[in-house]
Formats: structure tokens, C-alpha cells, sequence
């Protein structure tokens, strides 16, 4: 994983946002039916500070809320481990040094989750995905394979039920979203949360 500046990036609106999504978005089907699946949008956190951005991420989002893209949106890159073709990941420049007890100095923004319900509805509405989670998942939820697929043998799930290496998102540290929790059915998990926001960011656009 590589810092890239933002002066490398392109900073877009929700709507520009859309706009690429749909533009690639048969190259993005394509791709993932050659593996045999639909396309995903996996949501993640970079572990880093606000203005720290990464080349692993197809939409970075920092402190402030800014959506920017750093490339092309069909590339697959390295954001979530053997599910990257056909898929596009979007992350919050945030989580450095948090833990599962507390999120630290650098714990998501209420502006940052607003911009990544935002993003998530443009991406699934440019790719044409419905807005749950067999198509849109955190790290964390993707990590525990929750969606039912399975690209290595079950015994190596990694996400929270399991070995927790990857935990992103898994609560977002506001009142919607107040703790660390295993159990994907809480509507207080931060999926369930973001998903929610996404899905009425959807509905206000008719």
C-alpha cells in the first residue's frame, strides 16, 4: 500500500462519482462474471490519518469529507484480499491506531460517513447494484465472507467472527454506531449504518 498525494487524484462529486461508475460499468460486470460473481463495492478504512491517501482504494475520502478517485474505476486493485476483480473499493482516510475499545485521534467524521453513504450510492447506481449486503460490505464483513462466497477455504475467514485482522468499519464510533460488536444482524454495525445512509441517499434522488 503506497501513499499518493492528492495532486496525483482527481477530487469529483457524488455525481461525477455516478457518472465514472456508469462509464465503466460493463467493463466492471465483465470482469466479474469471469470470476463468477457480481460486482462488489467493499468500504473500507485506510488505518491512516485524514489526508493520508492510498493507491489501494479506487475513492479515497478524507477528514473533511472530499471524495477523490485515483484512477481508473475498472482496475482492480489490492483493497480486499481475492475479491478485487470486478469490484471497486472506497475508503475513509481515517482509524490510525484505533482500536476495537476506541477509535482513536482519528476516528471517521461525521462529514466522512455522510461522504462514503454518498459515494456508496453513486458507484451501485452507476454500476446498477442494489444497495445491501450481498453487494456492498465492509472489509470486515467482506473478511467473514457474510455474502456467502467464499474465495479460499472457510476455515480462513479473517474478519471479526474469525481472526479479526481485518475489522474496518466494523463501528464508526457515533451514536448510530457506538461499539464494537460481532453480530452483522445489529443495525448499529457500521455496514448496517452506512448501507441505511446509502440506500436514503438513494431514495432522495427518486
Amino acid at each position: 500500500m503506497a501513499v499518493i498525494s492528492k495532486e496525483n487524484c482527481t477530487k469529483v462529486t457524488p455525481k461525477e462519482l455516478e457518472e465514472l461508475a456508469s462509464e465503466v460499468r460493463e467493463s466492471v460486470w465483465e470482469q466479474a462474471r469471469g470470476v463468477g460473481r457480481e460486482p462488489k463495492i467493499y468500504m473500507h478504512w485506510t488505518a491512516g490519518k485524514y489526508d493520508t491517501l492510498f493507491d489501494d482504494y479506487h475513492v479515497c475520502i478524507t477528514g473533511d469529507g472530499s471524495i477523490y478517485i485515483t484512477g481508473a474505476l475498472d482496475e482492480p486493485l489490492a483493497h480486499t484480499w481475492r475479491r478485487n476483480t470486478g469490484s471497486i473499493g472506497i475508503t475513509l482516510c481515517a482509524a490510525y491506531n484505533a482500536t476495537t475499545d476506541d477509535l482513536g485521534d482519528y476516528a471517521p467524521t461525521a462529514a466522512q460517513i455522510e461522504s462514503m453513504a454518498q459515494a456508496v450510492c453513486a458507484v451501485a447506481d452507476g454500476l446498477w447494484l442494489t444497495i445491501n449486503s450481498n453487494y456492498v460490505l465492509t472489509h470486515g464483513e467482506a473478511a467473514d465472507s457474510i455474502d456467502g462466497i467464499y474465495t479460499w477455504d472457510e476455515n480462513d475467514c479473517y474478519g471479526p467472527q474469525h481472526t479479526v485482522e481485518r475489522w474496518d468499519l466494523q463501528f464508526l464510533g457515533t451514536a448510530e454506531s457506538p461499539k464494537y460488536t460481532t453480530d452483522y444482524d445489529d443495525p448499529s454495525t457500521g455496514g448496517n449504518v452506512l448501507r441505511g445512509k446509502a440506500q436514503w441517499y438513494r431514495e432522495q434522488k427518486g
